[in-house]
């Protein structure tokens, strides 16, 4: 080896092995899909193994480049003119045996130690209390999550899509079922991943400690728009959950104005029915998500798109230019129908 190349050499082995922990020790502020920033105490035991594997083998690997470099430095240097030394083949080499020995003897010990450490922390997220809890029935379809609220009477039994709203500081238990192919549920700042598999049930526990907007997301490869199949979790107050669970549990409101009303007609009358839901009115479809309240929601599409009226609109007119692959048909409208059908889902609040 040139003694020029060797910086290079060092820079390219070493830099990994020292940037993995500095990484793994500063997470990232304020990131709403980030397993670096726990909001909750499921999410914090999984961060802290996370830390202590990727420091433990960063070490590992930068202690093993320093045995590669100083045996690159030292090993004698020969060419085509140099005598076979075959004295060193042929004598027993004590010290490196031993060296090797304790290097295995280590490995093992590490590996043992990381094992008892996720042991430990699987024992610590089954240990989240789950008193008071709120009780979730989420469902994956492609591409997008029905969420069902069943805590308490049947009669305050209701579904939304695409967003789940809990309260800051009690636990969460998430039924978790898919209706076609295995998906996988990934809320990174509260909990770990749990796959849906049809025909079969997971649960889900977590708890949020503070209030914000956290992004979900579907973690196994399911189909075509896998990547755009996203949700949020809103962790609010407790009282301004109560509110929304409030505004959430009444049927649609009747819409007011010339136009909205239209939309409506146009809604129950179209294949839009045939497929939502709208509780109070004629559209009874089960088939995609239910829009009693879509006006309150933050997104369209299982995240793809912001919910504003333009984005909306787009979204009738043509699905497959935002999301292709994904089961919803574009709704052929003159704009002024469309003008009125937007107008209608936005008072859906």
């Amino acid at each position: 080896m040139k003694p020029r190349t060797l910086p290079a050499l060092v820079l390219a082995l070493v830099l990994p092995a020292v940037a993995l922990p500095l990484l793994a020790a500063t997470p990232v502020p304020g990131a709403p899909h980030s397993v670096l920033d726990a909001m909750g105490p499921q999410a914090a035991h999984i961060v802290t193994l996370w830390r202590v594997f990727v420091v433990t083998c960063a070490l590992v690997f930068g202690a093993i480049l320093v045995v590669l470099l100083l045996v690159l430095w030292r090993t004698p240097r020969a060419d085509e003119r140099t005598a076979p030394d075959l004295l060193r083949a042929q004598s027993p080499e004590r010290r490196p045996r031993r060296t090797v020995a304790a290097a295995v003897a280590a490995s093992t010990v590490l590996l043992v130690l990381l094992v008892v450490v996720s042991v430990f922390t699987d024992r610590a997220l089954a240990a989240l209390s789950l008193r008071d809890a709120v009780n979730l029935e989420v469902t994956a379809h492609q591409f997008w999550w029905t969420v069902r609220y069943v805590s308490g009477p049947v009669s305050d039994t209701f579904e939304t899509a695409n967003e789940i709203h809990v309260p800051v500081g009690r636990p969460v238990v998430v039924k978790l079922n898919s209706d076609d192919v295995i998906h996988s549920l990934w809320l990174p700042n509260l909990a770990g991943k749990r796959d849906l598999i049809p025909g079969r049930t997971a649960l889900l526990q977590f708890r949020a400690d503070k209030p914000g907007v956290y992004r979900g997301q579907c973690a196994e490869f399911c189909g075509f728009e896998h990547a755009l199949m996203g949700l949020l979790v809103v962790a609010d107050p407790p009282d301004r959950y109560q509110a929304w669970l409030q505004a959430q549990r009444r049927p649609a409101a009747e819409p007011a104005g010339a136009q909205a009303l239209r939309g409506k007609e146009l809604f129950q009358s179209k294949s839009c029915a045939m497929c939502h839901a709208v509780q109070g009115t004629l559209a009874q479809g089960g088939h995609a998500p239910d829009l009693t309240h879509l006006g309150s929601r933050q997104t369209l599409a299982a995240g793809t798109l912001a919910n504003t009226p333009q984005q909306l609109a787009a979204w009738i007119a043509d699905p497959q230019k935002f999301k292709p692959g994904t089961n919803m048909p574009a709704t052929p409208l003159s704009p002024q129908d469309l003008q009125a059908l937007v107008a209608y889902l936005g008072t859906l609040q």
